[in-house]
């Protein structure tokens, strides 16, 4: 006859290993899906054979609550609207990875970016021309004249209705995208989002959608863009 106490162990070790098994499991899956979803964002970076360049990545980190600086090469097309999309590519890859620390189920987060001039104060240029301020009709009507850009991004409905919700991690998600655009591409001083085409009030419940981020304001980005890479 066995004691009971033996029983009672026997039966706690066996539930311990089914549960580790279980545990395991599941670690091993979400590993396959993430490496899934990095195969799923790597055929966005396919840019019709553009050259390689370094890319700097504002990648959100969830433990410091901050955004890093990392040095990745990708191709990038020199048309400004391809370039801006393959960046972000970029940058989705690296959420994908299973250690990244901002972990995002992520396909295809970025449907388009649209570039669209931004006209500069009528005294920026005024003083251009050499005009005073005050003259009327000082504001030289050339399109050309812009103080940057503004980008659009439009995210995917799909990535959205998935992202995790809460304040921090939503927000990191938006100022990475703003800042990693920034310090690429300089003359994007403005981002918008929109997620399948349409305005939306929120990403995932808390982070603002409804205004522009000033991608210039932004630390992180100004130190990225002077070469405070990793």
């Amino acid at each position: 006859m066995i004691p009971r106490w033996q029983q009672i162990v026997f039966w706690a070790l066996l539930l311990s290993i089914v549960g580790m098994a279980a545990y395991l499991i599941r670690l091993r899956s979400r590993a396959e899906n993430r490496l899934l979803a990095v195969q799923d964002a790597a055929p966005v970076l396919a840019t019709d054979d553009a050259p390689e360049a370094p890319v700097t990545l504002l990648v959100a980190s969830d433990f410091e609550g901050t955004l890093l600086p990392v040095q990745r090469f990708a191709p990038l097309p020199e048309e400004p609207t391809a370039r801006a999309k393959a960046i972000l590519a970029t940058l989705f890859v690296e959420y994908a990875t299973p250690e990244s620390p901002h972990p995002l189920a992520v396909g295809t987060a970025v449907n388009t970016v649209y570039l669209v001039p931004v006209p500069a104060p009528v005294s920026v240029l005024a003083a251009a021309a050499g005009v005073p301020a005050s003259s009327p009709g000082n504001a030289p009507a050339s399109a050309a004249q812009t103080a940057g850009r503004l980008a659009v991004v439009n995210l995917n409905g799909d990535f959205v209705a998935h992202h995790p919700s809460g304040i921090e991690v939503e927000n990191l998600t938006l100022l990475s995208i703003v800042s990693t655009l920034h310090a690429n591409l300089p003359q994007i001083l403005r981002v918008h989002f929109l997620v399948d085409g349409q305005p939306k009030d929120t990403l995932a419940g808390h982070a603002d959608l409804t205004q522009d981020y000033q991608a210039a304001d932004m630390p992180m980005a100004q130190a990225a863009a002077a070469g405070g890479q990793r």
